[in-house]
């Protein structure tokens, strides 16, 4: 894969990494570190969706097809970016917060035929989704692929716009909200919100059923909403991180990756490299001395 020396802590071989000493911050001097990765059982990588993924929310993307088809108001598309920026400046950890923005989703979707928002998400995505995938998410996930992992998709927003967007990256693994359905709509009640702790209740139950073991499992977020996503692997990272996850990836040590290259799928398999070296190195280099700092961590914790 082109991207191979930005993705260091995926491979379960040895890896010769440059990165710089932390003595003397700023003119520190440049040390040569082989980390060797043991070979792990079945494992996954878990990605967040929205600003992990692909630069935009998936819920609001489709707003605007919608409204035009009549399913939301004006006022209904005011209401729910209101709401979704509310919950990501709240970290979106808030139990009562959590519960408002169900709560509104179900009442909002009540009575929706599930094969018109099917058949909206499947003529729009193209044009609403595409254009808007991270070229460096879609690198990484394709690391993991390669290196035999499941890889799966972990968002708030609904089953049935975020598995035509899995598909769109090659993923068929979904884990995301699910509402109750009678009689082919939507029937106003919530079977499984994918939000906050909740997406580690899903994390779970799939790594039960597909024997996963979550230490050896990574994933990918860039909001504190998803901390207790990222506490529950053993390899978590922090992807254009909020303020409030910068600052618990520091302290715990985690990698911060930038992802700033959005590009359509179809263009990066006829253009690649996507992602301009320059910026693959910077991203590499950082990823390298975030795992580093991670892995001295761990080992300190397991010596304590």
């Amino acid at each position: 894969m082109w991207l191979t020396a930005y993705v260091v802590p995926l491979c379960p071989i040895s890896q010769r990494v440059t990165t710089r000493g932390r003595d003397a911050p700023g003119t520190a001097t440049v040390r040569d570190l082989r980390l060797h990765f043991r070979p792990v059982g079945r494992s996954a990588a878990f990605f967040d969706l929205d600003k992990t993924v692909i630069a935009k929310s998936s819920a609001l993307a489709f707003g605007r097809p919608f409204y035009r088809d009549g399913l939301i108001s004006r006022r209904d598309v005011v209401k729910s970016a209101y709401a979704q920026l509310m919950f990501r400046l709240g970290g979106g950890g808030d139990e009562q917060a959590m519960a408002r923005t169900r709560d509104y989703l179900a009442t909002l979707t009540k009575g929706w035929r599930v094969e018109q928002v099917q058949q909206i998400v499947a003529e729009t995505l193209n044009e609403l989704i595409n254009p808007y995938v991270y070229a460096e998410a879609a690198a990484l996930i394709g690391e993991h692929q390669a290196a035999g992992r499941d890889v799966v998709l972990v968002s708030a927003s609904g089953d049935e716009m975020v598995r035509p967007i899995g598909a769109l990256l090659g993923i068929t693994d979904i884990i995301a909200t699910r509402m109750s359905i009678s009689d082919g709509r939507y029937s106003g009640d919530v079977e499984f919100y994918a939000a906050g702790p909740n997406k580690v209740i899903g994390v779970e139950e799939l790594a039960a059923s597909r024997g996963y073991h979550l230490a050896e499992c990574y994933a990918y977020s860039d909001s504190a909403s998803d901390l207790p996503l990222l506490s529950a692997v053993g390899y978590p990272s922090a992807v254009n991180p909020d303020r409030a996850l910068r600052r618990v990836a520091v302290e715990n040590g985690w990698p911060i990756l930038e992802f700033r290259n959005p590009i359509p799928v179809g263009k990066r398999l006829r253009d690649r490299p996507a992602v301009p070296v320059a910026a693959a190195l910077g991203v590499g280099v950082g990823a390298a001395i975030g795992f580093v700092l991670y892995a001295r961590h761990r080992r300190a914790r397991a010596l304590a």
